[in-house]
């Protein structure tokens, strides 16, 4: 009778245990905590350049990666590298890979030089993760990223309207200092 007690005490601990643990896995520290690792483990990866626009949501232990890339090797390197995220059980890789074209790399080059080369867009060329993402597919233009102000952010847009070869281009620049 008492080991069949103390088998029962012992089976509803690891049960409480394992419960506590699951709780724990959904708590705001620990998603808060895979979030700054997806970051960071996204932005570490060797070929992530201007031309790839990534993104991720993390719920519970699950993370979907979004975005889309030049390379295929990104889009894998990417999964690869989330998957071994202490707490991460399981990732939805939903990033799109874009087309290999030469007309393309040609835009995607004349892009970067009229926006991070033209003076008052300078200043976004210093870091080494550059802030505007330029995604070109079919010749159609996205602008993903972030900029200082709202006249950053129209002067993008301006500079890549101002390119030959293109169909059209999105302005999705999120400006972070609103002006007021």
């Amino acid at each position: 009778m008492k080991t069949k007690l103390r088998y029962l005490g012992a089976s509803f601990l690891a049960l409480t245990l394992l419960g506590a643990a699951q709780t724990d896995q959904n708590s705001p520290r620990v998603q808060e905590r895979i979030q700054k690792e997806v970051r960071h483990e996204l932005v570490m990866l060797p070929y992530f350049g201007v031309f790839d626009n990534l993104a991720f949501k993390v719920d519970g232990t699950s993370v979907t990666l979004l975005g889309q890339v030049s390379r295929p090797v990104t889009k894998s390197d990417a999964e690869n590298s989330v998957k071994h995220i202490e707490g991460v059980d399981k990732v939805d890789n939903q990033i799109e890979v874009l087309p290999p074209s030469p007309m393309d790399d040609r835009i995607r080059i004349r892009l970067y030089h009229a926006i991070y080369g033209y003076g008052p867009l300078e200043k976004y060329a210093l870091g080494v993760q550059k802030p505007i993402r330029i995604i070109v597919k079919n010749g159609h233009v996205a602008l993903e990223g972030v900029v200082d102000n709202v006249g950053d952010k129209n002067i993008a847009g301006i500079r890549a309207n101002g390119v030959s070869g293109i169909f059209s281009v999105a302005n999705n620049l999120v400006v972070t200092k609103p002006d007021k």
